[in-house]
């Protein structure tokens, strides 16, 4: 029954990746507009792809560097697994190709879905979600074929072996694919939201409260560059992101399949191969929910919202159904029990959700309330937005604690000693929650299509009808970008916790590849080392809370996640500023761009935010490799794994906090421009707008950066145990 069911997965590639590229030619085959909007797209694309372009030199550099560094560490010293430097090239190569597909069909949707609109609400909404389901569909499609693929010729090249170390080591050799994956995704986050910040500052600061001109105003030098980064940063960023949170659950959960069912090789399979059938499974259902969102011409924005539920919703129930049969079928003992626990994510990935949906959206209290309070000013209207995101840390860290307390007693049967059968339930858990990421993420990347669709109604004057749809568009957008960070947050906190489990595994394997036996309990105490708990671990390493490593490393973790934060925070305030004294200059040199009979330099704007976004995400990016390097090295085993632990909770917590301030600040100011509280150019809206702009890198930079680094840093550790356990200091 198990290499029937597996054939699934492969499957599901194949499907995932056809409906990727038909979905593609329907989109080429809509009308793109007249030559005024084709330029204009034209150069949302060129600017796209110049960043794109300058982003791939410099990862080029790195990856060569890097690659050569983990081949001499792997192959000569033999201090890293021997697979390190093929999947590393591997992971950032995928990932990058993940975002360049997404950013190739946003820049090219965005004319079509604009020409749509001037005719149809449904028709606009049809292309811009398919589209969307492009990047959906090659996420994932691209990241379950890796993971077949590597486990496939990983384990043909792992000498055969009668006990269940094998398959482990083969599954904790999957996870370094993991390390290039996450390093690009924080380029790609990181790069990208500096870089749409910085335009997006500038084209509002000095664009519209400055000089009254709209948004999207071609008169505006930064307007292109602003386009231009919604599609670096929401298309680029988050499909490499995703594309990383996607695959290590995957692994994360093989690997610790592998470790729970050890003295049962068949069993141990069956573990293993379970999220990869699930995942495909996931696949499937995604695509039928994707054909089944439409909606009728006038929908209000309800009914939208409706739309895009029918499809996820659908998607997500028939996954529960799917992963019943599959766990079943493979026969794994407690499958109710595992069952349950990958439930308990896909309904914590929902209530995520929801909760970021209540926080964020101008339809709810929360952001109506800084609406209300920006009449008093702009220092109003930024400390109840601090407020909100601060309270609405609440229920999401609520719902994960309790999601991994119920993943945790039902992967064990409530067995509280059975730790490897529970973390396997966490892991499921996360495969759960990002199983139908295929249509979740078609429902995210749909957003700054339309954000830019309504760019190009208005900067090609096609009228107040077109614009009022492409508005409908984006605002149901803005929903789902805000829900989108939400969910991307939720799992990665539950994927970044798998990963820490299993950086034990890798311990185990580490220890054996050097021919240890037993592990050493203290007072003559020992216990066979194929056969130790997660349990035994903690106490050969001196893991508990009295433990100064442990204290320590926690310290460290969470300053780690304040100090990225401070650093990626600064670095879209400096490419601002940048750009804020460019657009002045223009205005102020040329006086006929204002007039609109002198056109402005778009391309000084969309270069000054890409020199900016390449100069300043090198250093969160070194931060988040060097942090558990240098702690493994001085604190050993025990620091690593209070700094992963201290980086999650206070990471998970900050990035909920950042995402939601932002999004709430941006749609109070969008809820004011449609005509509450004295609308555009009242001082309420100024207010707003001042609001907005210190959202802006709060939701599009730091926070959606947070949940990689706690990722990074987790994968990091892993691929360098055997240095931690080499050269440590205590």
């Amino acid at each position: 029954m198990t290499s029937t069911l597996y054939w699934i997965a492969p499957l599901a590639v194949v499907a995932a990746l056809a409906s990727a590229g038909l979905f593609f030619i329907f989109m080429l085959r809509n009308d793109p507009g007249n030559e005024a909007m084709q330029r204009i797209g034209r150069l949302v694309r060129e600017g796209a792809m110049s960043y794109l372009n300058q982003q791939y030199r410099v990862m080029l550099v790195t990856f060569s560097s890097l690659a050569v560094l983990f081949a001499v560490l792997a192959w000569g010293l033999t201090l890293q697994n021997r697979w390190l430097p093929l999947t590393f090239i591997a992971g950032g190569l995928f990932s990058a190709l993940a975002g360049f597909v997404g950013m190739q069909t946003a820049t090219l949707a965005s004319t079509r879905t604009a020409q749509a609109a001037r005719s149809s609400l449904a028709g606009a909404l049809k292309i811009a979600f398919r589209s969307g389901a492009v990047m959906g569909l090659a996420v994932v499609g691209l990241g379950l074929a890796n993971v077949l693929f590597w486990f496939w010729l990983i384990d043909r090249f792992t000498p055969p072996s009668t006990d269940g170390a094998r398959l482990v080591m083969i599954t904790t050799s999957l996870l370094t694919f993991s390390v290039g994956a996450s390093l690009q995704a924080l380029f790609a986050r990181v790069g990208g939201g500096i870089y749409t910040k910085a335009a997006d500052v500038g084209a509002d600061l000095v664009g519209k409260v400055e000089t009254g001109i709209p948004e999207d105003d071609l008169r505006n030098p930064a307007v292109i560059a602003d386009n231009v980064g919604d599609n670096v940063g929401d298309v680029a960023g988050m499909g490499a992101d995703l594309f990383e949170s996607y695959c290590s659950s995957i692994l994360a959960a093989a690997a610790l399949g592998a470790a729970a069912f050890f003295a049962d090789p068949a069993l141990q399979l069956a573990a293993i191969l379970a999220p990869m059938i699930i995942a495909g499974c996931g696949i499937l259902l995604s695509i039928g929910g994707i054909l089944l969102v439409r909606t009728r011409e006038g929908a209000e924005q309800g009914d939208l919202l409706r739309a895009l539920g029918l499809g996820t919703n659908l998607a997500a129930g028939g996954l529960i159904a799917a992963a019943a049969l599959v766990l079943h079928g493979l026969e794994l003992p407690g499958a109710w029990g595992l069952w349950g626990a990958l439930v308990v994510g896909v309904v914590t990935g929902i209530i995520v959700g929801r909760s970021t949906e209540y926080s964020t959206s101008a339809r709810y209290r929360p952001t109506l309330r800084i609406a209300e309070r920006a009449t008093g000013g702009p220092a109003t209207a930024i400390i109840a937005g601090v407020g909100v995101g601060m309270l609405s840390t609440a229920i999401p860290i609520l719902t994960v604690g309790t999601a991994v307390l119920l993943a945790f007693g039902l992967g064990a049967g409530f067995d509280m000693t059975a730790a490897g059968l529970g973390l396997y339930g966490i892991a499921l858990a996360a495969v759960g929650m990002l199983s139908t990421l295929g249509i979740t993420l078609a429902c995210d990347a749909y957003g700054p299509i339309a954000d830019n669709a309504g760019g190009n109604v208005e900067m090609s004057g096609l009228g107040p009808q077109a614009r009022a749809r492409t508005d409908a568009l984006d605002a149901l957008g803005n929903t789902t970008a805000a829900t989108g960070k939400g969910f991307a947050i939720g799992s990665a906190a539950l994927t970044a916790l798998a990963l820490v489990a299993s950086y034990v595994e890798v311990i185990r394997i580490e220890l054996i590849a050097r021919g240890q036996e037993l592990l050493a309990l203290g007072h003559g105490h020992s216990v066979v080392l194929t056969e130790a708990s997660l349990g035994d671990f903690m106490v050969h390493f001196q893991v508990n809370l009295l433990s100064p490593q442990v204290l320590i490393g926690i310290l460290f973790g969470a300053m780690t996640a304040f100090i990225f934060t401070g650093l990626t925070v600064q670095a879209v305030g400096k490419a601002a500023a940048l750009m804020v004294d460019e657009v002045r200059r223009q205005f102020r040199e040329t006086p006929e761009i204002l007039a609109g009979t002198v056109p402005p330099d778009y391309a000084r704007c969309v270069t000054i935010s890409t020199i900016g976004a390449q100069r300043e995400m090198i250093a969160p990016a070194v931060l988040g490799i060097l942090a558990p390097v240098l702690t493994g090295l001085v604190l050993g085993v025990a620091g690593v794994i209070g700094l992963l632990i201290g980086g999650l909770s206070s990471g998970f917590a900050l990035a909920i906090f950042l995402s939601n301030a932002g999004g709430a600040w941006d749609n109070a100011k969008k809820h004011i421009e449609a005509g509450h509280f004295g609308g555009k150019n009242s001082a309420a809206w100024r207010a707003a707008v001042i609001g907005d702009t210190v959202g802006d890198p709060f939701k599009d930079t730091a926070g959606p950066s947070l949940n990689i680094l706690v990722k990074l840093m987790s994968i990091v550790a892993i691929m360098t145990a055997g240095i931690t356990l080499t050269w440590s200091w205590l």
